[in-house]
């Protein structure tokens, strides 16, 4: 299977572990992500003001380039385009269809993008890699698993943008268990947490770290208090309020301790029995590396 792939930018920077591990582990089940060429920046976040439509032009013309990898060959009459990054699906999913749903605003964009060969012509589906190894069957992956994540604790992350709003999330906003079904199939143990689904404090990282602190400390610590040894996310921005914060975290909270956080990527790859390579764990700010040792996940 070879379908269009949008990585983003954090992707190319500051998540290189999330894009390595995935596309390795993708080959595993017969899955090529095929990048898309010329691709853009979604334009991070999707605008609520009705009347803004310059900030939907960004999303609308990474969807042409897909029309335009069919017709010159990359692909084969495949017009869903996979996207790793929480914030990325969202604000193409949600960019999609509204224009899907309104016919003069997808005139008014095309518009606006008289320079491109073509316009869009509203016929791409966008998905998460979550939702596709779903349908591919979580027993598939069951299959290719090398080494079982056996006797590893792992909490689910969602935060907000892979469930919310209604008409774009992969799963259940209230009881999600789509992270918990893939994490089992790689033979995890899953804790479960009540604050899987609050958010990270997104943005706010930039301008006040101390709300971000608080809300980090509250979603860890109740993790590791349900019995969580790591956590996971599908969320650059997410994993760094997570991950990279924890130090701002113990200044606030003396008695915190520290937790890893993975890509859920990372450790497919590691039970797929992949290269560490392809795991990247030394992208991660808290090292896993001692946890997964000690589990006799890795040598050394």
């Amino acid at each position: 299977m070879r379908i269009p792939y949008y990585p983003g930018c954090t992707l190319k920077t500051n998540a290189k572990n999330f894009e390595v591990s995935a596309i390795e582990s993708a080959k595993i089940l017969g899955i090529e992500l095929v990048e898309l060429p010329r691709w853009n920046c979604c334009g991070t976040v999707f605008s609520l003001t009705s009347d803004d439509l310059m900030h939907h032009v960004a999303p609308i013309r990474n969807l042409i380039r897909v029309q335009e990898m069919n017709e010159d060959g990359f692909v084969k009459d495949e017009y869903r385009l996979l996207v790793l990054c929480s914030m990325c699906y969202n604000t193409l999913k949600r960019a999609n269809l509204r224009v899907k749903e309104n016919p003069d605003d997808l005139k008014k964009i095309n518009d606006f993008m008289y320079l491109e060969k073509e316009g869009y012509e509203g016929n791409v589906e966008i998905i998460h890699l979550l939702s596709l190894l779903k349908d591919l069957g979580f027993d598939k992956v069951k299959e290719k698993v090398k080494k079982p994540l056996e006797d590893l604790k792992i909490a689910p992350y969602y935060g907000c943008m892979l469930l919310r709003p209604k008409e774009v999330g992969i799963d259940d906003a209230e009881e999600p268990t789509i992270q918990e079904e893939l994490l089992s199939s790689l033979g995890a143990n899953i804790i479960d947490s009540p604050y899987k689904k609050v958010c990270c404090g997104s943005y706010q990282t930039v301008q006040d770290k101390n709300i971000v602190a608080d809300l980090t400390y509250n979603i860890l610590t109740h993790a590791q208090k349900e019995g969580a040894e790591a956590i996971t996310t599908s969320c650059p921005l997410c994993a760094f309020n997570l991950d990279n914060r924890q130090e701002e975290v113990k200044k606030k909270h003396p008695d915190f301790k520290k937790i890893p956080v993975f890509y859920f990527t990372q450790l497919m790859a590691l039970a797929f029995g992949l290269d560490k390579s392809f795991c990247r764990f030394d992208l991660n700010y808290i090292n896993p590396e001692p946890l997964l040792r000690k589990k006799k996940l890795l040598e050394g």
